[in-house]
């Protein structure tokens, strides 16, 4: 399984996913299919379908153009998120196939928004897995809860994405990992992973290099919100229960201006 950045706007990834043994592709969220194409065709890959996390226009906002482009092809998406040119509706538990050696797994991870899917992928035996976040988990972060709740979340990240195995890669929708790991330092200032890789993101940004992936078990260590159910984290921000301390790190995050 390779999988290939495109940088999208400002600070999107799209994810162009390849099954060598076939050369048959997938791509994550194409919000510029032309971008994508062009990349499928430099690597001389057959694109089949796209995977759709979300709704927003800055991930859904490209199926159109690309069934223009690609006729017949076919866009997934979550049945509860009205997700743009979608022509087949994902639920809870669907799975796929890609090529030969890559099945893929739909999992509803609401909260950004109420039909938001995440896709982990599995390849040959010996290969680490790889998940795709969109919105809903961040490297260091998480989406804004839009369409639900700090309870949603919590289920999102910390039970669905949370009980991945840890070298699962994590595959998110934007390069947001800086400030995610500076407002983390803010909620465990004394975290020497999280210092480790603020460090490490600012040199790969710096380099113009993508810090995605990242993978669970670095997520567990360094992400506050995947850190709630620990009774630590709950006392610094003052809260009795995972779920509560959910809801303060997001109001935190959105006020804090880093």
């Amino acid at each position: 399984m390779k999988i290939i950045h495109v940088p999208c706007l400002e600070d999107n990834y799209s994810y162009i996913i390849i099954d060598e043994t076939t050369k048959e592709a997938a791509v994550v969220d194409p919000v510029e299919p032309e971008k994508v194409l062009r990349v499928c065709d430099e690597n001389c890959v057959h694109l089949k379908f796209v995977l759709t996390t979300h709704h927003h226009w800055d991930h859904a906002g490209g199926n159109e153009k690309i069934k223009e482009l690609v006729p017949g092809i076919k866009v997934y998406g979550g049945s509860l998120d009205n997700v743009k040119g979608s022509t087949n509706k994902l639920e809870n538990g669907d799975k796929l196939s890609l090529g030969t050696d890559i099945q893929i797994l739909a999992l509803h991870t609401p909260s950004h928004t109420k039909g938001h899917i995440s896709y982990y992928l599995t390849g040959k035996d010996e290969e680490n897995p790889a998940v795709f976040t969109g919105d809903t988990l961040f490297v260091a972060g998480c989406g804004k809860f839009f369409e639900g709740t700090a309870e949603q979340m919590y289920q999102s990240l910390c039970v669905t994405l949370g009980s991945l195995p840890k070298p699962t890669r994590v595959y998110c929708g934007h390069e947001y990992t800086v400030k995610n790991l500076q407002f983390a330092l803010t909620v465990e200032p004394e975290n020497a992973k999280i210092a480790q890789k603020l460090s490490w993101a600012q040199h790969q940004r710096q380099a113009g290099l993508p810090t995605v992936p990242s993978t669970i078990e670095e997520e567990l260590e360094t992400n506050p919100f995947m850190r709630v159910d620990l009774p630590e984290i709950q006392a610094k921000v003052g809260c009795k229960s995972p779920i509560e301390a959910m809801r303060e790190i997001r109001q935190r995050k959105d006020n804090w201006r880093g």
